[in-house]
């Protein structure tokens, strides 16, 4: 399979028409959600989307840095058929390389259970240094 990653920003539109062929929507709350992704996309300090040669949205990666130390992985999806194609990977290194490279930039994210064993194979390992404050109102839903 043949694809381009570039650096792009989707409107919010776009994006949830990508997730609804992912399994990637289910991450987000019901709470705001409309407005929420919309802030999202405009936001992130790196978009990446993958295409294929026909111009269809197949990937995409945003995460927010500081371009100096530290690098969190927001998004990451890829639509159901072309998983395990290495789409996925790919976008996760070039975000780690724009974001200032891993001998630089420290990367983190949340993952959902399922996800862990792509995030691994990357050679990321489960943190015992973060804390967390979230007093956020999060109702689980499903993308349709």
């Amino acid at each position: 399979m043949h694809y381009t990653i570039k650096e792009e920003r989707l409107t919010a539109d776009e994006y949830i028409e990508f997730l609804k062929y992912t399994d990637l929507g289910s991450q987000y709350p019901k709470e705001r959600f409309y407005e929420r992704i919309g802030t999202l996309v405009k936001q992130a300090s790196i978009s990446l989307v993958a295409r294929n040669d026909a111009g269809k949205i197949i990937g995409v990666c945003f995460g927010i840095t500081d371009f100096a130390y530290w690098l969190f992985i927001t998004d990451l999806g890829v639509i159901r058929e072309c998983a395990g194609q290495g789409v996925g990977t790919a976008l996760v290194r070039k975000l780690h390389q724009l974001a200032g490279g891993e001998e630089n930039i420290i990367m983190y994210t949340c993952f959902n259970e399922n996800a862990y064993g792509f995030y691994e194979k990357l050679g990321m390992q489960k943190p015992n240094d973060v804390v967390v404050l979230n007093k956020a109102e999060w109702t689980n839903f499903t993308m349709e």
